[in-house]
Formats: C-alpha cells, sequence, structure tokens
C-alpha cells in the first residue's frame, strides 16, 4: 500500500491529511505534528482565546473523531528532524522512522525576533503556537504598559484584544502605514483611526532599539530616537520566517521558502510543500510569491492532495485574507502591487465601504471593510476575470451581483 506522510500539523498540514481522503486517495495517510496538542485553529489565538473568550479545545481543525473515521494516523508531539530522500522516509525526534511514498511539507513558519539587547527579558513575546498565547493569556489581564512592535495582522489585533481588556497599548511601526503589505493607504488610516478611538496608540516611522529590564523583566522600550516607552509586556509581532530547514538540509531548492512548482511540487516529485512555508509561481502576482493566510493554507493543501489522489491541476486559486478587530472585519480579495490606483464605494451602513484597486484598467484587489457581500463578489469577480470598471466599481448602487452573471 502507497503512503503519504505529511510533515505539520497545522492548517495546511491537516488540510492536505483530510483531503487526501475526500479525494479518495486510498492509501496510508500519516500526519506527524510538532506540538503536544490536539491541531488548532490559529486566528483565534489573538482574539478570543488571548481575550479569556474561547478555549482552543473548541475550536479544533478536525476532531478526534474525524481522524479516526477517515483513516489519518495522526500523531503528535512527533517533529521531523531529518528526511532521507534515497531511503524516502523521515525520521522524527523520538528516532521513529516512517517511509513514504509521497511527502508533504507543511512546515510552516516562525515569529521573527529583534536582535536588540534585552531581547531575552521576560515579557517579550512573540505570538504563534498555543503555548505562546497561553502565556500572554495570564500575563494581559495583569499588564500595566503593553507595547506592540509590528502594525501587521497580529500586532494589531494583540493590541485590539489589549484594549478590550482595559489594558493601555502602544503600538510602533517602523513603516509609514499599518497593514501596508495588504491594504491601501486609507483602509489603514481607517483601522489606525478606529484604535486611536478605542484608547491606543500608534507611532509610526519608529523602531526598537533596546528592551530596558529590572529583576530580569523588561521594563521599558526604547525607540530609535531615544524616547522611552514603559513596558511591562512587549509582543513583537514583525514577521514570519518560513521554516525551511527541514527542506534545505535534505537538498531542496530554498529561497524565501520551499520553492515549487505550479502543482506545488518541489525538484523532487515525490515531495510538495505548502502553506506559509511554499515559494510558488502566482499568475495573480506575475511572480513567485509566498503567502501566509488561512485560505492559502487550505487551498494548497486541497491542491496537493488531488495531485496525489490521481488528478493533478495547477494551484490557480484567487488569494482571499481577512482580519477581526474591535468592530471592524476586513476582507481583502487579490493581490495589490502597490503602484495601484483606488476606487472607494460607500457601504451601505456607517463604517462600511470598499475600495478597489487598480492597475489601469485591470482590478487586482478589493478590501472591504464590514461589507461581506461585496468581498464575496471580489473574489468571483478576480476568480473568473471578469471586466469591472471604475464607475460601476465605485456606484454603491451598481448591481455587482448581476454583473457577475451577466
Amino acid at each position: 500500500m502507497t503512503r503519504a506522510v505529511v510533515v505539520g500539523g497545522g492548517q495546511a498540514g491537516v488540510e492536505t491529511a483530510s483531503s487526501l481522503r475526500l479525494k479518495g486517495f486510498e492509501g496510508e495517510v500519516v500526519l506527524l505534528s510538532g506540538e503536544p496538542a490536539h491541531p488548532y485553529h490559529r486566528p483565534p489565538l489573538s482574539k478570543e482565546y488571548l481575550a479569556g473568550k474561547s478555549d482552543v479545545a473548541g475550536n479544533p481543525l478536525r476532531g478526534e473523531s474525524f481522524f479516526q473515521t477517515r483513516d489519518v494516523q495522526l500523531r503528535r508531539d512527533a517533529r521531523v528532524v531529518q528526511i532521507d530522500r534515497a531511503a524516502a522516509e523521515v525520521t522524527v525526534a523520538s528516532g521513529e522512522r516512517f517511509g513514504y511514498d509521497q511527502l508533504v511539507l507543511a512546515t510552516g513558519s516562525t515569529p521573527r525576533t529583534l536582535p536588540v539587547p534585552g531581547a531575552e527579558l521576560a515579557g517579550v513575546a512573540t505570538l504563534r503556537r498555543l503555548e505562546d498565547a497561553c502565556q500572554l493569556r495570564e500575563q494581559l489581564p495583569q499588564a500595566r504598559h503593553v507595547v506592540v512592535l509590528g502594525a501587521g495582522f497580529i500586532g494589531m489585533e494583540c493590541a485590539a484584544t489589549a484594549s478590550g481588556l482595559g489594558v493601555p497599548v502602544t503600538v510602533v511601526e517602523m513603516a509609514e502605514q499599518a497593514l501596508g503589505r495588504v491594504v491601501s493607504r486609507p483602509t489603514a488610516e481607517f483601522v489606525v483611526d478606529r484604535h486611536r478611538e478605542a484608547g491606543n496608540t500608534v507611532l509610526f516611522g519608529r523602531k526598537a532599539t533596546e528592551f530596558r529590564g529590572e529583576n530580569g523583566a523588561v521594563r521599558a522600550v526604547v525607540l530609535d530616537d531615544g524616547s522611552e516607552l514603559p513596558a511591562d509586556l512587549v509582543i513583537v509581532g514583525v514577521g514570519i520566517t518560513p521554516n525551511t530547514e527541514l527542506a534545505e538540509s535534505a537538498g531542496l531548492a530554498v529561497a524565501n521558502g520551499i520553492v515549487v512548482d505550479e502543482l506545488l511540487r518541489t525538484e523532487d516529485p515525490r515531495i510538495y510543500a505548502v502553506g506559509d512555508c511554499a515559494n510558488y509561481p502566482s499568475v495573480h502576482a506575475g511572480s513567485r510569491i509566498r503567502l501566509e493566510s488561512v485560505q492559502n493554507a487550505v487551498e494548497h493543501g486541497q491542491c496537493v492532495a488531488q495531485s496525489i489522489a490521481g488528478s493533478p491541476a495547477p494551484y490557480r486559486a484567487v488569494p482571499w485574507f481577512w482580519t477581526h478587530q474591535l468592530a471592524m472585519r476586513l476582507q481583502i480579495a487579490g493581490l495589490a502591487h502597490g503602484d495601484e490606483d483606488t476606487v472607494r464605494r460607500p457601504g451601505s451602513e456607517p463604517g462600511s465601504f470598499s475600495m478597489f484597486r487598480y492597475r489601469g484598467e485591470q482590478l487586482t484587489a478589493v478590501e472591504s471593510m464590514n461589507h461581506p457581500r461585496i468581498h464575496m463578489a471580489a473574489r468571483k469577480l478576480l476568480g473568473g476575470g471578469v471586466p469591472l470598471a471604475r464607475e460601476q466599481a465605485a456606484d454603491p448602487d451598481y448591481d455587482l451581483k448581476a454583473h457577475l452573471s451577466g
């Protein structure tokens, strides 16, 4: 019997393993997770879980019964330390080996840390895994001054959660706008304005140069202009680094992720890579990219499962993202390049709008603020390559559903 081994128990790994069964793969499926916990959803870690409103046990990626009924061998606390391509087997930290016919690397990513004095102090934290969230969940309600470094999704979500608990927050961003990698300036400014209204301080064009402590615990963050922010908890959200060490040590090509083709296959035809760790050719970006999103993880897993099950098809999915913070639900479809023109479409409710982003006459991305109906239409527009004139995008009375069906 053939065996597919999936390395990684995050969203991409679990989706690959479960999709193998859903797509008719009849061989053995082994899912090796490096974490001791049952596979869980990560997005709630910075929101509901951090706020104490949910338990990870209530947010499993798949229930225990799913793995049993679908005959997927889930091995927890099984961190893979070596790939032997010649023998077609992987070795986990305990020394146990697993042979494979097809191998899927869903190794994920690791939060970046700051190489500055004091980075080792207690109270300087990152958020990626359940253990990180557990520590922050205990520390946050007792904190008097929280500093968040980085105004990306994770940083701003943590800031929103902290402010909801009544904890003063200062967000420090090195760039000149929040969420700069994914949204237009008007949308970013709207998000920042809501944070400031909630009592958060947001600073731009500044970076941390030192963490100062007392008795081994952080007490202040020193910025590059010499100013000092009081802090007894610092959350570092300055991006992530793909986990490529395993692939690299096996001799696979690595460049800002594990290099794969349009089938998400490495140079070794028996090995695939999916999710945060995969660098793939995107028809939507017009170049190689590496994306960090739930959608990317899920649809990568489905694509690879289809290939292994015997019906390979190139990965063509439209990227989409979301964040939920304060009273805002921001959804983004497509990929912006940074040089687009922006067309605003008002929403029907206060605080709702969409920003359509164009390069010439080509629609590249749509940002929807509290506007889910427009987000769904945008995904269909971009996925089908359906043209939409700027004046149509800007008109709140123009029927996008009829436009799509016409």
